[in-house]
């Protein structure tokens, strides 16, 4: 298995959103490399910007892999996707054509296919819980982007319908594909900087909220806005509400959609970007599958704001054995850890990032007898699992731990407090308040 990471694949397909996707004949079972019997059959639900910055090219350049459906509420966004699917295997084929990939608006529509052997979910979050679940009872394995969640009993409910019925699922985070922190998390598990004592985890901060509520708008003809809405409560249409409309600028330079700093939808940075810092947090701790014993936090909440994720957030975090846990939106990715003996550092996408107390630490190596850590692209470990039927790197509970990491310490930001946090039973022992935001119902007939 290659360590092709996202970052280094998508520098290489840098034109990748203009051109077709070329790809070796072997993708589509030139000269007996993968037979058709031997591929994974791939449905994808939710084809916006994440779909095309990473998601489509890379699981379209796996040789074992035949993407065969699209599905999306937007029909410009779904027949794009489609179009990119044909002309990637219409590129590997003597004939120069290809027509093969299906296009849905209804996800049900796409898991009730028996030939679909698995699904990448890229929506917004507040429709991945259902969709996740959904796909499981349909016998399908399962990518799902993180947060895997919106609320931490959403996250319970996909681990617990991957068990029973026993469906692969893979967290879709880039993070610990990165060759740095595979190693930076087994230089602290080796005890290399001696006891932890304290981590500082820090993500990016939320734009600045719009002012006031934007009014009412026409919904594009393309949209289905009822079905986008789905199990979030049901409010008019307006731009800022959703994404980018066809030819919107922002879809293309990157921003991110409105969605994002809406809490119906999406919690804001402390879980999306939770998603990957508190889940190497966990990852160097040994915590994976746990959790700490106490949360505290403040945040700045915006009023007047159809924007209202948290800003210029502050969560601590208490573990049963001490170690401290500090996470801010200070401004970028990062996670410090702090031992007896020294500390190490990793900040994402700084080529300077990767630093220690000790120089000679970033060249340790672990040896015979000590930990060390898988580095694989998680694209390849999804579909090499989905084969195998071994468990990913970042199975559900992982994934979710990850998440409900990242769902309490906004709880307690929320509500601004101290409050004790039981990890196995997954409740605040002392506070029925804010175990009531432990979960949101869900609209209409969406159920998990």
């Amino acid at each position: 298995m290659s360590h092709l990471t996202r970052r280094t694949f998508l520098h290489r397909t840098a034109a990748a959103v203009a051109a077709p996707f070329i790809l070796p004949g072997s993708a589509l079972g030139a000269g007996g490399t993968v037979a058709p019997s031997n591929r994974i059959n791939l449905g994808f639900i939710g084809t916006g910007r994440q779909v095309f910055y990473a998601n489509l090219p890379m699981f379209l350049a796996q040789p074992d892999v035949q993407v065969v459906a699209v599905c999306d509420v937007d029909r410009w966004r779904v027949e794009r996707a489609r179009d990119k699917v044909h002309e990637a295997y219409a590129e590997a084929r003597a004939s120069g054509t290809y027509q093969g990939c299906a296009v849905y608006e209804d996800f049900r529509q796409l898991l009730a296919r028996p030939d679909i052997d698995a699904v990448m979910i890229s929506t917004p979050d507040h429709w991945h819980a259902v969709m996740a679940v959904a796909a499981a009872r349909a016998g399908k394995d399962v990518a799902l982007e993180k947060p895997i969640s919106l609320t931490l009993t959403e996250g319970r409910a996909i681990v617990t319908a991957m068990q029973q019925h026993g469906r692969i699922f893979r967290t879709d985070t880039e993070v610990r594909s990165n060759p740095r922190f595979p190693r930076f998390c087994e230089i602290v598990r080796n005890g290399r900087i001696g006891k932890v004592r304290r981590v500082m985890a820090t993500v990016p901060k939320n734009p600045d909220p719009i002012a006031g509520y934007p009014a009412p708008m026409p919904v594009p003809p393309e949209l289905n806005y009822e079905l986008w809405q789905g199990p979030a409560p049901a409010h008019p249409y307006t731009l800022q509400r959703v994404h980018f409309p066809q030819g919107g600028l922002g879809y293309i330079a990157g921003q991110n959609p409105g969605w994002f700093q809406i809490t119906d939808y999406n919690l804001g940075n402390i879980n999306n970007w939770g998603g990957h810092m508190l889940d190497i947090t966990q990852w160097a701790l040994d915590t994976e599958r746990t959790g700490p014993v106490e949360v505290s936090g403040r945040a700045e909440f915006p009023q007047n704001s159809l924007w209202d994720v948290p800003r210029n957030f502050e969560v601590r975090y208490r573990y049963a054995n001490g170690i401290e846990v500090q996470y801010t939106d200070a401004g970028q990715a990062s996670v410090r850890v702090e031992g007896t003996e020294g500390w190490i550092e990793n900040t994402w996408f700084k080529s300077d990032g990767f630093k220690a107390s000790h120089p000679d630490l970033l060249k340790w190596k672990p040896g015979p007898g000590e930990i060390t850590l898988p580095m694989v692209d998680e694209k390849e470990d999804f579909i090499a699992c989905v084969k195998s039927r071994r468990e990913t790197i970042i199975p559900a509970e992982v994934g979710h731990r990850a998440a409900s990491m990242a769902q309490i310490g906004y709880i307690a930001a929320k509500l601004g407090g101290k409050f004790k946090w039981d990890p196995v039973k997954e409740k605040f022992p002392d506070s029925d308040e804010a175990n009531r935001l432990l979960s949101r119902p869900l609209r209409g007939p969406w159920t998990i």
